[in-house]
């Protein structure tokens, strides 16, 4: 546990400060590699949280302060009980954040070309995340069935096509 920014390794949001402005003030920690969206803007308002992003940020990486002060937010309502406000059918707690930042825009491109979504030419890689962010989120996956098949590929070697070629010798 070593503290960020002085060695060499360095993560999405290594050297630079935190997107996000508190109480009208710009944060000044370093960011970290969690970033920040539309839907947790939505949700941590809901909760009178005063963080916002900070419009002359050229990225959305937070530092780890607000990162664990977003999810205590979002913990506080899952503890309330099952009696969500029922504003989406998508779990907003239960459910883990991929950080699509991690891709490369032309990953995120094809991703967009699977799946036919519809967007204004030109897009950047922010605006490309936050549209494949909503639509990754929409997609039902039954969790046992997942899991079975990827047990199942692993054990058949049905991950490693490119092992046909290789000879065997090492």
């Amino acid at each position: 546990a070593g503290s960020a920014g002085a060695g060499g390794a360095g993560g999405p949001g290594a050297g630079q400060l935190c997107c996000l402005r508190e109480e009208g003030e710009r944060c000044g920690r370093a960011a970290g590699n969690a970033s920040f969206s539309k839907r947790i803007q939505k949700s941590i308002s809901q909760k009178k949280v005063k963080i916002e992003l900070d419009k002359s940020a050229r990225h959305l990486y937070i530092c780890d302060f607000h990162k664990n002060l977003i999810q205590s937010v979002r913990n506080r309502r899952k503890r309330k009980g099952s009696d969500d406000d029922g504003d989406s059918p998508v779990q907003d707690i239960d459910t883990p954040e991929v950080d699509l930042y991690q891709l490369q825009v032309n990953t995120l491109r094809r991703y967009k070309r699977h799946f036919k979504l519809q967007t204004r030419p030109g897009l950047n890689k922010a605006q490309l995340v936050e549209i494949i962010g909503c639509h990754f989120r929409t997609i039902p996956v039954n969790e046992k069935d997942t899991l079975t098949y990827f047990i199942y590929s692993v054990k058949n070697d049905k991950n490693k096509p490119d092992l046909k070629m290789d000879s065997g010798m090492h």
